[in-house]
Formats: structure tokens, sequence, C-alpha cells
């Protein structure tokens, strides 16, 4: 068809770190983008704010209503910081008797200790009697030091809590996936809700694709599964297992020299392509994979470059 169209990702427009926006769940977060570049040099970046390293919170042996927070690394606000150990006063009840004292790195990338409201019990409601504060946005929980008596007394090493997902926040739990198709990033479990404004922050640094046509090209085939049957016979009949396989999207495009031109400069990296079957409409196939090349120079004839396009996933049918 004379009206069909094949764009490529010619280059990119990056963004710098910042954070995503929840999108509802506290799983999925949003960019500003609708792809993610996946282009060497310009792959996204993302740290969720969290622990990375260290953390550990201890007793201060000898000394009354005192924790040591140990070195750490962290993710803090999109950067990467170290946290330099610290000596810290947690606080008991002055009324009532059960008090949680959250151990937290704060914007500033140093260690502070917020305080929970007074109860008669211990909660693990945030906010309530008795229970953990609610964390600022701009800071992640190391720590809960869990404190049940008014007098001043050494904390034991029973009082502080510090599991992983429950009472620590780390950097790279839950896990996470990055769908360049979307512009997300997705977890494997929604975050806990236990900040101001609900789950820990997440930064991410990316770029946006910029498209551009692909001159002269012809002969375009999307990225498509193909599946196989193999059976394994059994007294009275056969067990059948079926298997799945993906191919390559591929196109032929002509060139000037295939050296200098741009497609054929971009030999190897991983890109985004955009087919249209008609330029007049939005409906399109959106291939992104890692591009190879096999060039051919017959004599008294144009340059011919047969493109591969390898993706980790098919291809996506885009209809607008």
């Amino acid at each position: 068809m004379a009206n069909q169209l094949l764009k490529y990702e010619a280059g990119q427009e990056s963004v710098p770190m910042g954070a995503l926006t929840d999108s509802g769940d506290a799983k999925v977060f949003e960019s500003e983008a609708q792809l993610f570049s996946k282009r060497s040099g310009f792959a996204p970046v993302v740290r969720p704010n969290g622990i990375l390293t260290g953390g550990q919170v201890t007793a201060d042996e000898g000394t009354n209503n005192s924790v040591v927070a140990g070195n750490a690394t962290a993710n803090i606000g999109g950067q990467k910081v170290t946290v330099t150990q610290a000596t810290l006063a947690v606080v008991r009840a002055s009324t009532d008797t059960h008090i949680v004292n959250s151990v937290i790195v704060n914007g500033a990338g140093t260690y502070a200790v917020i305080q929970g409201a007074e109860g008669t019990t211990f909660s693990e409601t945030r906010g309530a009697a008795g229970g953990p504060a609610l964390i600022p946005d701009d800071s992640i929980e190391v720590a809960q030091v869990r404190l049940s008596g008014q007098g001043a007394a050494a904390v034991a090493g029973s009082e502080i809590q510090s599991v992983p997902g429950l009472h620590k926040e780390m950097a790279l739990s839950p896990v996470f996936k990055i769908n360049a198709l979307n512009g997300t990033v997705e977890f494997a479990a929604a975050l806990p809700q236990i900040h101001v404004g609900g789950s820990k922050a997440v930064y991410a640094s990316y770029a946006e694709p910029i498209f551009a046509d692909v001159d002269l090209a012809s002969d375009f085939q999307p990225s498509e599964n193909s599946y196989s049957l193999s059976s394994q016979e059994v007294y009275g009949g056969a067990i059948a297992s079926v298997s799945t396989s993906l191919n390559a999207a591929g196109f032929t495009a002509y060139l000037d020299d295939g050296i200098a031109d741009p497609l054929a400069k971009l030999e190897g990296e991983e890109l985004f392509f955009e087919f249209y079957p008609d330029r007049y409409r939005s409906n399109k196939i959106l291939e992104q994979g890692k591009l190879g090349m096999t060039r051919s120079y017959p004599a008294g004839g144009r340059v011919q470059g047969d493109f591969t396009i390898s993706p980790e996933s098919r291809g996506v049918s885009v209809e607008q």
C-alpha cells in the first residue's frame, strides 16, 4: 500500500530525575512520557526512596533512652546518599505507658527520630494511640523502637524492630519492572501506606523517543508469537504440551552507502519503531528491540539493508 509508513527512534528527549505519580493503587507509578527509550545512555534510571545497604539500629548499651543507627546508603529524593552513623535519643511515654519511636532518614540524608501518639497498648495503626507515626513524605523509616514504660532505662534489643518491608523501608523491595511501552514503573506489590501522603516516593529519570520516517522502506514484518505442539504417549492416549516462541520483526530499507546513513549508524541499539498501515490514520504497530542490519551492494543498484528488530516481547497493536 502506498500509504504505509515506518518510523524509527531517531532521537531522545531526556527528562531529569523527578517524582513519578501514583496511579492510585500504590503499584503502578506514571511518568509524563508515553514511552521510555532504552537506547544506551538514555535508558530509565529508577530510584524508589529506601535503604540500599546498612542502616542497622542497635541499643546504645549503658546509656538510657538511646540507640545507635549504623552507616547506610539510601535513595532519597532521587539521589543515592551516604548516611553517617548516629547516636539518637528516643522518648518514653509521659502520660500513658506505650510509645513507638520511628528512626528515619530525613530529606537531608541524616538520621532522626519521630514519635507516635502515646497509648496504653501498642497498635499497628499509623497515627493511632500506641502506634507508629506517619512518616514524612521526604523521609524513610529505618526501624521502630517500641517502649512500654515511663522510667528512664537502657533500650533492650528486643524493643527494636527493623524487619524489612514492615519496619524498614528498602529501596529495592518490593521488586519492580519498567514498562517502556507505557512509560510506567510497576511494583510486584502495593507499597505500604505509611507516609503522610500515602506510599513512599518513587523517582526516575528517563528519555522519551523522537521519531523520524524511515525513507524508502518496504516489507515490514511485525514480531509474532508462534506455537508448536509436542506430545508424549501414555497408556490409553497422549499428553500434549504447547511451547511459544517469538519471531523478530524486520523490514527492508534502501540506503545511500550503508555507512553514513542515520539508520545504519544505530545498528546494535535498542530502539522503538512505529509502523502505520495507513499513514493518514492513527492505528499502528509499536515495536521495541535491538536493531540488526545485513547490507547488500548490488552492481549498479541501490544499497539495500535488511533490518531486524529483536524484541524482548511481542510488539503492540495500538488502535486509536
